[in-house]
């Protein structure tokens, strides 16, 4: 039989906080009766986000074209999404039970190279998009690529989001640590950059690429494009590939900010010595169809013999599933002006951001407004990381940095243990993701609906407040 101790200590090292013990915790409690508000993943559709009828309904004919054969049943069908089907099971015949080519259908990857030229204003090759089982598979094959011995490491944001550091710690790489800038709006700061390349250099380590998340999680900041430039000149002057993560690039609330894609920004910087790996996916924007684990990694200042090793790794796995590498091209290709289908899509796609642009609000004023709490107010994606303060004790002041570091991480994740048991609500403790020495943080999402986000904002005062006078009594 097999037991802990012969497994790979690589996998006993990895640690993936947002399913971490306090969840499991949540699921007990829910299993006896409690109702539990789940913060702590971004799962949409799991926290009642209603799926879009187009990507539905065009699922639904391709998955059985036998419904193409009933007048009356299409008739419940708009005619461009029963156009939308043919024209899909003409130009890939075998449907949704068969094999694709290993990067994927051909024609979804030129439809995801049109999306970029059209979102960016810049050439986009199909050869250099690969289709993938959701974005962290593109992550994982970029790791596995450049990773080419024990001492190298990837610079990933801190705090992060735990795939970057549980997939390094699986692959054997070396996570160099990179502090966002808190007091900035959680941008990158070239000095903190250069002093984390350095500190990991004279540790042995060989700094191989950086990764970046816009916007970000768990931080919900979006990117200047300023920032994004001063990356790509440092990813530059270090010889650094970069991993841009920007899953959620339909996510951006505040109208003063947009989206900045990395690989228009390299464009308009000439930059063509610097690789690029883009990630995108179905689980996040306004799609949030996370179950079907469609994404795409772009790969840009990459020679071709690079990019046919990228491929054959692909080919390990054969393909990405083919009903997520529809709904890709359904999140690339949606209903244009005209179609019967646009307007049912567009007040779909309007309902949903600007549900979560107004919960993102709700959070943000709510927990501003409690005393010992901070928070920027999300501007992106779907996450807030909450500061915290709690009173110093006496018996710690005096511990060594080590033990005081311990210390609080524990402290956070007993806060959060404690919210959960109290209130029902499940986030996440900062130190899963990551966290300066000595602050507490947790992140929660604002997924749910908006009455629940407005009853998290009210329990949380009342548990801010009774933990923090029982925490200093004690």
């Amino acid at each position: 039989m097999v037991s802990k101790d012969v497994l790979n200590p690589r996998l006993l090292t990895a640690e993936y906080a947002v399913r971490g013990p306090i969840v499991l915790r949540a699921q007990q409690l829910e299993e006896q009766g409690r109702k539990i508000i789940y913060c702590n993943i971004g799962n949409p559709q799991a926290l009642k986000q209603k799926p879009l009828s187009f990507l539905r309904q065009l699922l639904s004919l391709v998955e059985y074209p036998e419904l193409l054969n009933h007048p009356e049943t299409l008739k419940l069908y708009p005619k461009d999404i029963v156009a939308r089907a043919t024209s899909i099971l003409e130009k890939h015949p075998h449907g949704t039970g068969a094999y694709s080519q290993s990067p994927g259908i051909p024609f979804v990857r030129q439809a995801v190279a049109d999306f970029i030229a059209n979102r960016d204003g810049i050439p986009a090759d199909r050869d250099h998009v690969i289709l993938t089982d959701g974005a962290s598979k593109g992550v994982q094959a970029v790791l596995t690529a450049l990773l080419r011995s024990p001492s190298d490491g990837f610079m990933i944001p801190i705090p992060q989001y735990p795939l970057y550091s549980a997939s390094l710690s699986l692959y054997g790489g070396k996570q160099i640590g990179y502090y966002l800038d808190e007091q900035a709006g959680w941008q990158l700061n070239e000095g903190i950059l250069t002093e984390s390349l350095n500190k990991a250099r004279a540790a042995g380590v060989n700094p191989v690429g950086i990764v970046v998340i816009n916007p970000g999680n768990p931080t919900g900041a979006v990117l200047s494009a300023e920032n994004i430039k001063m990356v790509v000149g440092f990813a530059g002057k270090y010889n650094l590939s970069i991993i841009a993560d920007e899953v959620y690039q339909e996510n951006v609330y505040d109208p003063a900010l947009r989206f900045h894609s990395f690989a228009k920004t390299m464009w308009e910087m000439k930059e063509l010595q610097v690789s690029l790996f883009s990630l995108h996916s179905v689980s996040k924007g306004f799609l949030g169809e996370c179950g079907h684990r469609g994404g795409y990694l772009e790969l840009r200042n990459i020679p071709d013999d690079v990019l046919a090793e990228f491929v054959k790794l692909q080919s390990i796995s054969l393909c990405a599933n083919i009903v997520g590498q529809f709904s890709v091209y359904m999140m690339v290709a949606p209903p244009r002006p005209g179609d019967e289908s646009y307007g049912v899509y567009a007040g779909e796609r309007e309902r949903v951001l600007s549900d979560l642009k107004a919960k993102a609000e709700i959070l943000g004023r709510g927990i501003n407004a409690i005393e010992g709490m901070s928070v920027d107010i999300p501007r992106g994606a779907m996450y807030a990381f909450v500061r915290f303060e709690l009173p110093e004790r006496e018996d710690t002041v005096s511990m060594p940095a080590a033990q005081r570091a311990a210390h609080m991480e524990e402290r956070d994740s007993d806060y959060c243990l404690a919210l959960l048991e109290e209130t029902g609500i499940c986030v996440v403790p900062g130190s899963g993701f990551g966290q300066v020495p000595g602050t507490l943080h947790f992140r929660t999402t604002f997924l749910p609906p908006r009455e629940e986000i407005e009853q998290l904002v009210v329990k949380l005062r009342k548990f801010h407040h009774r933990y923090v006078r029982e925490f200093a009594e004690a």
